[in-house]
């Protein structure tokens, strides 16, 4: 029961989060998303940091990994926000400007998962794991 209330907890501070840096952030129509960008980014470097470092501590609850991951930046990051502004960018014309959007989100994302991993092992102070169990104990 607490990971539940971690998540929902969780997913109003990420939501908060990621309105507010919207609002800060808009872009005008027809350009370069860059603050679902930059927002899809941060969180999948953050995500990776904390599964390469926090989780790996024993001693980490499951119910933060719940709240900080699926909670926090569950609702912080979304592929949905991704996939509407490719969608705008290439039906509105800017097909080119939508394939490097998707380009850089997954490219980008796959690369910042990678260095956070990296850096959230250093953190804990031991090897990045080589393989990672699909018991949903590291997330």
């Amino acid at each position: 029961m607490r990971a539940y209330l971690a998540v929902a907890v969780g997913g109003l501070i990420g939501t908060g989060l990621r309105l507010a840096f919207d609002l800060a952030f808009a872009p005008p129509a027809g350009a370069f998303p860059l603050e679902t960008l930059v927002i899809n980014l941060a969180g999948t470097f953050a995500l990776g940091w904390l599964v390469g470092g926090l989780w790996t501590r024993p001693a980490t609850p499951m119910w933060l990994k719940a709240g900080l991951g699926s909670g926090v930046l569950g609702s912080f990051t979304t592929l949905s926000a991704v996939m509407a502004a490719v969608v705008v960018l290439t039906s509105g014309g800017a097909f080119w400007v939508g394939a490097g959007y998707l380009l850089a989100s997954v490219v980008g994302g796959l690369g910042l998962a990678a260095l956070g991993l990296e850096l959230g092992s250093h953190l804990a102070h031991r090897p990045m794991p080589h393989e990672v169990s699909d018991d949903g104990a590291t997330l």
